[in-house]
């Protein structure tokens, strides 16, 4: 998506530093900038306005700010720049596990605004893509275990080979137009049950 159809969705108490990001993302092409000034509700006010991406510019950010903008960063899940005076390391290494795709201290200049948008783009993109790579192969290993505990099962009752235990399971999945994990959890639930 170019950075013309995105909605930003600008956080900033400062009017003055808030003109400057919103100059610079208008000069980028966004035409479609909302700005909040009041740090009342805010998760609230960005699920309502449903951004693309969220820039929040926090001028000398305390703890408790810092902490209620990486919860927001958790839960809404969109690209996040966040500008900040000053940080330290133990915030930088809290925004990157947050999931803010760019942190940026002490930098706040118009001219920067479309690199740092495309970096909090890319970056959340990246991240997404790791993230949904590890639940896809969290999902693939239990998958795995309950097959391979179904097979146990199968091997002690039936003393089968785990070849022979897991053709089994194969050939009940075909018949059955299922998944083998899906026979195999049958499996270990009618276990449970006879007990």
């Amino acid at each position: 998506m170019s950075e013309r159809g995105l909605r930003i969705l600008l956080v900033d108490q400062n009017v003055m530093r808030a003109s400057v990001l919103e100059e610079g993302l208008r000069e980028a092409g966004c035409t479609d900038v909302i700005v909040v000034r009041d740090m009342q509700n805010v998760l609230r006010r960005i699920v309502d306005a449903d951004p693309d991406v969220i820039f929040i510019d926090l001028e000398n950010p305390n703890r408790d700010v810092l902490e209620q903008m990486f919860q927001v960063s958790r839960l809404v899940r969109r690209p996040i720049a966040m500008f900040v005076d000053r940080s330290d390391t133990d915030m930088i290494a809290a925004a990157v596990d947050a999931g803010v795709g760019a942190y940026i201290v002490d930098g706040l200049k118009k001219e920067r605004v479309k690199s740092i948008l495309e970096l909090a783009v890319s970056r959340f993109h990246a991240f997404n893509r790791i993230r949904d790579e590890l639940e896809h192969a969290k999902q693939a290993l239990e998958e795995r275990k309950v097959v391979d505990r179904a097979k146990g099962i199968l091997m002690k009752e039936r003393s089968l080979s785990e070849e022979q235990a897991y053709a089994l399971l194969r050939k009940a999945a075909m018949n059955e137009n299922r998944r083998v994990v899906e026979v195999a959890q049958s499996v270990l639930t009618a276990a449970r049950l006879l007990k």
